[in-house]
């Protein structure tokens, strides 16, 4: 088999890229180790920037997303008992919308299905290869028979414990880590939201988050030990715990129920550099990683597709090297900015083992900065709402 880019992971960042080449008529080629099932089946964020909705519509998947999705226009912040609203559009212009990685990925799945273009679900030891010459390839399995796809290009979005990185030279890359000493214990529900809005809550018992999947579906989130276990947390618990984390009007406004998911995640900020090898190109979490406390997994791994796809449009329409070659470094200030600003976020909000009185203070004294000054509740929403790509 032979086509112009082959696609390492049928993630939202592998099938946006995909459906992008598409329209700009480049052949392309998705490689995926799991079966469709189980990538629909992971439970992922659900908050999209407007310039990834964007790039939904310029695909022609946007319309489920506009009809369903939840637009929001502030955000919350809950300290000292109380709760503060930043207004998102009344400080930038632009909004956030609600709408899970799930419906992403099956409707990307589902445009790529309609136009009849290649997926190879349960492709086994996908491995890239000679991606440093001018003959990439990748290697697989398919029930139990190796075939190879030969291409111009290599596009590694699988990942943080993806072939991609892991296929580099440790020599030619450089990675910068930073690991929080907790988690988040998030729950699935089908109750309805506490608010309409996001309620991200500085509590002396440690964070908690308020979101939402739908009018109907709620996931919330209680900062945990990383030495926690889902079973050490009946709902019950969960319940409890997030109750005392939270403003009155919200405990009184919370509706319980069952859980239908339940996870720990833990926390990390990473960065691999640069994010391109040779003919070969990181993109999304193969890359980069942040806490989801800034809400800039997905929409990161849409500004790289984003960048990608414009530098290999160029590159077949204009017979231009000038996109590639600079793929990296373009792709990395923006990273690096989302970088930081979940990291600010993170330590804003959370409680930290050797945390003392003084550090809480501060906290609460940022926290206040921001809900009383405009310059300073522009910026958070700035990066919020998402910087330029």
């Amino acid at each position: 088999m032979r086509t112009k880019v082959a696609i390492i992971g049928a993630g939202p960042g592998g099938l946006l890229l995909g459906q992008l080449l598409h329209s700009y008529g480049i052949d392309n080629v998705i490689l995926e180790r799991q079966t469709p099932e189980y990538v629909l089946g992971r439970i992922r964020a659900g908050l999209l920037e407007e310039g990834t909705v964007a790039l939904l519509d310029q695909v022609g998947v946007g319309a489920r997303a506009h009809r369903e999705g939840l637009v929001h226009h502030g955000v919350e912040l809950a300290f000292g008992g109380a709760r503060h609203r930043i207004d998102l559009h009344a400080a930038t212009g632009k909004t956030v919308m609600i709408y899970g990685q799930t419906e992403v990925t099956l409707d990307l799945m589902n445009a790529r299905k309609a136009a009849g273009l290649t997926t190879v679900y349960e492709a086994a030891g996908v491995k890239p290869l000679d991606f440093d010459t001018d003959h990439p390839r990748v290697s697989y399995a398919k029930d139990s028979v190796t075939q190879e796809i030969a291409c111009d290009f290599i596009a590694g979005c699988d990942g943080f414990h993806g072939v991609s990185r892991a296929s580099v030279k440790p020599s030619a890359i450089k990675t910068f880590e930073r690991i929080y000493p907790f988690g988040w214990l998030g729950i699935l529900s089908e109750t309805p939201p506490v608010s309409h809005e996001l309620i991200y809550s500085n509590h002396a018992r440690g964070f908690a988050l308020c979101t939402m999947r739908s009018p109907t579906r709620s996931r919330y989130y209680v900062q945990c030990s990383l030495d926690d276990h889902i079973d050490q947390w009946p709902d019950e618990r969960f319940w409890d715990e997030l109750k005392r984390r939270l403003d009155q009007k919200a405990v009184d406004e919370l509706v319980t129920g069952p859980s239908i998911e339940k996870s720990i995640a833990p926390l990390g900020s990473f960065v691999a550099e640069p994010m391109r090898f040779g003919r070969m190109f990181l993109a999304g979490d193969a890359s980069h990683r942040v806490p989801p406390t800034g809400a800039k997994g997905l929409n990161l791994a849409a500004s790289d597709v984003h960048y990608l796809s414009q530098a290999l449009r160029e590159y077949y329409d204009e017979k231009s090297a000038a996109g590639i070659d600079g793929y990296s470094a373009r792709a990395l200030t923006r990273v690096w900015k989302a970088v930081r600003f979940s990291w600010w976020m993170t330590s804003m909000l959370h409680k930290f083992p050797d945390q003392g009185e003084f550090d809480a203070r501060i906290q609460v004294a940022e926290l206040d900065y921001l809900v009383s000054s405009k310059a300073a509740s522009t910026s958070l929403s700035e990066n919020y709402v998402g910087l330029p790509f």
